[in-house]
């Protein structure tokens, strides 16, 4: 019973997603925070529809954010994404190319300022972010960066790569590190959901000035202690 929820609740949401992609598409054209506008409600709506549909609770905890930051996550499925975007107020990603070639989902992408980059080439994407950002061509917001570079498996270890470190030591702000529990529910491949409660942790910031290498393994220290501490809970 519980996998037919979840296909109940997959299909769901990328219905609703296509269904507020259209309705709030003329806002999204006039105005970059109506595509803001429309991906939060959509963020509120997979909430909603996972606690009805299939008992997940998911819960925001730490103190998200307004001003411009650096936002260093732990990236396990497709959660932590709406998770963390639906909690701050201008939320700016570095997402894979092909994304931005779905048919209108992609024109979101970019209204709402996330960096398209192709696969492997993400030191470059983050040199031209850095150059747009002198320039005053991305709007203030939160730079969002998954360290790993990839979704990783609840307890699974990978390294984290040292994108992260260039951004901060370069835009010389704070970087609040996230953690999360969400791949204990959701994991990164199939369709089943569990009932529990996700989170996703904002943690204290790291302010600038750190040299970059002191960075990185404070950086990890802190995510890693921290979403451990949060699957041993999902597990109890």
């Amino acid at each position: 019973m519980q996998l037919v929820r979840s296909v109940i609740f997959n299909v769901a949401i990328y219905l609703v997603m296509f269904f507020y992609a259209i309705v709030y598409f003329p806002f999204a054209l006039l105005s970059k925070n109506g595509a803001v506008q429309a991906c939060h409600a959509w963020c509120r709506f997979v909430r909603w529809a996972a606690r009805v549909i299939v008992g997940l609770e998911t819960e925001v905890r730490g103190t998200p954010p307004s001003g411009q930051v650096l936002l260093a996550a732990k990236h396990q499925s497709f959660l932590d994404i709406v998770l963390i975007y639906g909690a701050v107020p201008r939320a700016k990603f570095i997402m894979k190319r092909e994304l931005m070639y779905i048919p209108v989902i992609g024109q979101y992408f970019l209204r709402v300022g996330a960096i398209p980059v192709n696969r492997g080439k993400r030191g470059a994407a983050i040199t031209k972010m850095l150059e747009d950002v002198k320039k005053g061509q991305i709007e203030p917001g939160q730079i969002l960066i998954y360290p790993q570079g990839t979704r990783v498996a609840p307890g699974m270890k990978k390294p984290y790569k040292v994108g992260a470190g260039v951004l901060y030591e370069q835009l010389g702000q704070p970087c609040v590190p996230v953690a999360t529990n969400v791949g204990h529910f959701w994991p990164k491949r199939g369709m089943m959901r569990l009932p529990g409660t996700a989170v996703v942790e904002f943690l204290d910031p790291i302010e600038p000035g750190l040299p970059k290498v002191e960075f990185m393994a404070k950086l990890e220290e802190v995510v890693e202690t921290a979403s451990d501490a949060l699957l041993e809970e999902a597990r109890r």
